[in-house]
C-alpha cells in the first residue's frame, strides 16, 4: 500500500506565534502515524514561488494523511499557521 504525505511550503510572518502551531500539530500528526521527513532546513528555490520553510510528513497510507489533515483538532491548530504565515499545503499519495 502506498504511503501518504502532507507537504507544506511556508513563509512564516510571525515566528513567535508560529511556534505554537509546531508544538500543537506534532502530537496530532503523530497520532495518525505521521513522522517528519523534512521540517525546515536549507533549501534552494530554482523554480516557482519562493517559500522560506518546507515540511514533508510521511504517513502509513494516504487515508491516514487525509484523516490527519481533516481532523477537527488539526484544523483548529492550522488556524495558527494561517494567521501567522503564508502557505501551500498538499496531501498526496506516494508511489
Amino acid at each position: 500500500m502506498p504511503k501518504g504525505y502532507i507537504i507544506g511550503h511556508v513563509t512564516v510572518t510571525n515566528p513567535e506565534a508560529y511556534q505554537a502551531y509546531i508544538t500543537q500539530n506534532t502530537p496530532i500528526i503523530q497520532g495518525y502515524g505521521g513522522r517528519p521527513l523534512v521540517r525546515g532546513g536549507q533549501s534552494e528555490h530554482p523554480e516557482g514561488p519562493e517559500y522560506s520553510r518546507h515540511v514533508v510528513f510521511e504517513f502509513p497510507d494516504y487515508a491516514s494523511a487525509k484523516a490527519a489533515y481533516h481532523d477537527p483538532a488539526y484544523q483548529e491548530v492550522a488556524q495558527i499557521r494561517r494567521d501567522n504565515a503564508t502557505s501551500m499545503i498538499v496531501v498526496v499519495e506516494g508511489v
